[in-house]
């Protein structure tokens, strides 16, 4: 190439390679690069573990690593998140409120108001990206659950997923829980991974912490100057509960004395180790509409011993989240980073009342009322209770637990009531904070100053800007002073809360809230007032004796939610979830698999189901001898699936937990075509029939319908992966691939039964319209 064609394509490179050299340092441009000695960072998120369920704060549960963090920092008794997953994620990473950066919900709701998008917005820069621009090497384990359900399959859009805001390198899920021995969906990096089976043993919160170590060690290995940001995000201890037998074990017996005395002795710890004051009493149970709790010795032995069980195997998975943070810790020392990491344990919401007043063992009951598990305590329960926690149950435990585990306050996960936000909170810096380790602090602090705490012990800035758009300045503030000093006061003194319905507002020392029942007009909730100075656990209302304080406060939370893009609020007839973008259809659409496809992503496979009226084809060259799944819908949580075994087609659905197992259709020659009808004609029921080259064979009728979330598992063509639908089937054959010749299946939606959700849109409009 000539000089006058290098400087064309070239421009500035005019010369040799020596001449350039020798007239210049370098033409490569700048690579971040974070000061030397800057601390690494490690941001432990557990998912709906209440105030009092680590050892430091008052539980019995031994957690020795999380005391040790404790021994070394600092535990702070007053720290708030939002009450719910999603939400304070989203605050956490942003140090923005939830509703300002568009995540007021959880990820799972996209009705088209700017407060609940549904995920992280393009303008405003994630801690991860952050830190990735001043020299950090930048992994996250887990769960993450900010983006949208239309974008959870690798066909989607990608921009709200890990790697793309700023994490170099994620392993996890991305939706907001999965079954801890058969994960449904697990990705890493952008790609999802495709597993049939599990390992024996597996167990998921080990696989994510074998991973957390393995990336801290190859990073240090690379480059030992290289600091590096870890966010591990725990699917533990959200439902379903599910941990090691032998771990259960160890608790067995610990919890037949019931939550009633469990929260006195857990209030008694408490006081002993100074977490709340001498004089702090229990409120009474909780009373409010369809959150409220009986008296332990109410029950049969019987129903005490299965909600026993439940809480021993909780007891369980809140030390597997303890033994993951003994093993990062023991790898931090075995690299000589231990003494130079900062590194945070808090919990994501209270404790959670989703398993109901006594507990299930199929966690989506709540959400599919037409299932065949009930949401009381039987007989079944009752003979099969080792099986609670292991990968045939999808268990969660009654209110009265969460209850306890949210000692010493009033209600759970989702209300604005210091329940459902009140959460323990440990930062260990030995290099700083070791000099005042074991002490605690009292001062009112937030997840949304985690951002700006942070930012201001690196010396690290905040942008002003992502791409070229202007983003916002942190809500939240630091607290970094409050390491030092415990009489540091504290400079966040005002904060709303917010949660389908339920409202909340702090102001120095002050706190007003209001608990929403559902279905009911805004206008006929009632706002209690509380001192917190005297009286932390809200149990004495002082609305009628100081009604300009309360009210106050109420204009206070309202202005804060127009600033904050509160509104609208959520009255709880379900349009939230139900309102969807346009590019929701395109998810509707006829959907045909070919034989080797990765399974079918779960919520794209829910939609062509949700109308309830579907039709399953199964094209197929079958002979005699030939055996294995033909298509599986769900796993151990639900499903259904089709199959042939000795000669004979099988149907069979997992109604909740609950197999539902029809008489088979024999296939005594070759095979062209099986077609599965499914009709709804209303009531929450499907009608089924079964036809094998147009000659029906399988028929059965009031078939409790599966809609909603479930089937939790994506569809499956030639084999059944990971979490089985039939329990049976997997102990003999393992996920069962099909031997002989299968072509393609296609789902066929047809039109909606006339009592799903989406048929009553408007129906639900004009009950909102009446709850103003």
């Amino acid at each position: 190439m000539t000089d006058q064609r290098q400087q064309e394509h070239y421009p500035g490179f005019e010369g040799t390679v020596g001449k350039i050299m020798a007239t210049s340092e370098s033409w490569w441009p700048p690579r971040p690069t974070a000061p030397d000695g800057a601390p690494n960072v490690v941001v432990v998120l557990a998912d709906d573990l209440g105030y009092s369920d680590v050892s430091c704060y008052g539980s019995e549960i031994a957690t020795p690593a999380i005391d040790e963090l404790a021994a070394t920092g600092v535990r702070y008794t007053n720290f708030h998140v939002t009450p719910l997953c999603s939400p304070t994620r989203a605050a956490l990473l942003t140090g923005l409120n939830s509703h300002h950066v568009g995540v007021g919900f959880v990820a799972n709701a996209d009705p088209g108001f700017p407060g609940y998008a549904g995920e992280l917005p393009p303008n405003q820069s994630t801690l991860a990206e952050m830190l990735k621009a001043s020299g950090y090497a930048t992994m996250a384990v887990g769960k993450w659950h900010l983006c949208k359900e239309t974008d959870l399959s690798i066909a989607g859009d990608t921009h709200s997923w890990p790697l793309q805001r700023g994490f170099d390198q994620f392993y996890g899920f991305l939706e907001a829980l999965t079954n801890f021995h058969h994960p449904h969906q697990m990705y890493e990096g952008n790609s999802p991974i495709d597993i049939a089976e599990y390992p024996e043993g597996y167990y998921l919160t080990d696989d994510l912490t074998d991973r957390a170590c393995r990336m801290i060690r190859e990073v240090k290995a690379t480059d030992q100057d290289k600091p590096f940001f870890m966010y591990y995000a725990h699917g533990a201890v959200h439902a379903p509960l599910h941990a090691k037998a032998d771990n259960i074990a160890r608790h067995r017996g610990h919890y037949d004395k019931g939550w009633d005395q469990l929260r006195e002795e857990r209030l008694a710890r408490q006081i002993e180790l100074g977490v709340v004051p001498p004089d702090t009493e229990l409120p009474p149970r909780n009373f409010e509409p369809d959150e409220d709790v009986r008296a332990w010795d109410s029950y049969s032995e019987g129903e005490r011993r299965v909600m026993a069980r439940y809480m021993e195997v909780y007891a369980a998975m809140v030390e597997s989240i303890d033994d993951s943070v003994a093993r990062i810790r023991a790898e931090l020392n075995a690299i000589g980073q231990l003494d130079n990491t900062i590194f945070v344990f808090t919990s994501d919401n209270g404790a959670s009342r989703e398993g109901r007043a006594q507990g299930t063992t199929s966690y989506f009951t709540y959400s599919n009322p037409g299932a065949m598990s009930s949401a009381e305590v039987g007989e079944e329960e009752m003979n099969a209770l080792d099986a609670i926690g292991g990968p045939t149950t999808w268990p969660h435990y009654p209110r009265g637990w969460a209850m306890a585990c949210n000692t010493p306050f009033r209600l759970y996960k989702i209300t604005s009531y210091r329940g459902g936000h009140s959460v323990p909170f440990v930062l260990s810096w030995p290099a700083r904070t070791a000099v005042n380790g074991g002490e605690l602090r009292n001062q009112y602090t937030h997840i949304i100053d985690l951002l700006p705490t942070l930012s201001e012990l690196l010396g690290m800035d905040i942008p002003t800007e992502r791409h070229g758009l202007a983003s916002e300045a942190p809500d939240g503030v630091s607290f970094a002073a409050t390491l030092d000093d415990p009489d540091a006061p504290s400079d966040h003194t005002e904060q709303y809360y917010e949660c389908i319905g339920h409202r909340a507002y702090y102001r120095d020392g002050w706190a007003a809230a209001a608990f929403h029942e559902f279905m009911a007009p805004f206008s006929t909730d009632r706002w209690e007032l509380f001192n917190l100075t005297e009286d932390l656990n809200e149990r004495i209302d002082l609305a009628d004796a100081e009604p300009e304080k309360l009210a106050e406060l109420v204009q206070a939370w309202d202005e804060a939610a127009w600033r904050n893009r509160v509104f609208p609020l959520d009255e709880g007839t379900g349009l939230y979830r139900l309102l969807r973008p346009a590019e929701h259809e395109l998810l509707t659409r006829e959907l045909r698999i070919l034989p080797g496809t990765p399974t079918v992503e779960r919520y794209r496979a829910s939609r062509v189901i949700a109308g309830g009226n579907f039709t399953v084809t199964v094209d197929l060259h079958h002979r005699p001898g030939d055996q294995g799944v033909l298509v599986a819908h769900g796993g151990q949580a639900s499903g259904y699936v089709l199959y042939i075994e000795d000669g004979a087609l099988h149907f069979e659905v997992n109604s909740g937990g609950q197999p539902m197992v029809f008489d088979p259709m024999d296939l005594p020659g070759e095979c062209r075509q099986i077609i599965l009808d499914v009709a709804a004609p209303g009531g929450r029921i499907w009608n089924i029939t079964v036809s094998a080259d147009g000659r029906t064979g399988i028929a059965a009728s009031n078939i409790p319908q599966i809609y909603g979330f479930i089937p939790w598992e994506g569809i499956d063509v030639g084999v059944d992966r990971r979490s089985p639908v039939s329990w049976q089937l997997h102990q003999r054959h393992g996920s069962f691939p099909y031997t002989g010749t299968l072509h393609q299946v296609t789902y066929t939606p047809g039109p909606p039964a006339p009592d799903t959700e989406e048929a009553r849109l408007a129906e639900l409009r004009e009950i909102g319209m009446g709850l103003e």
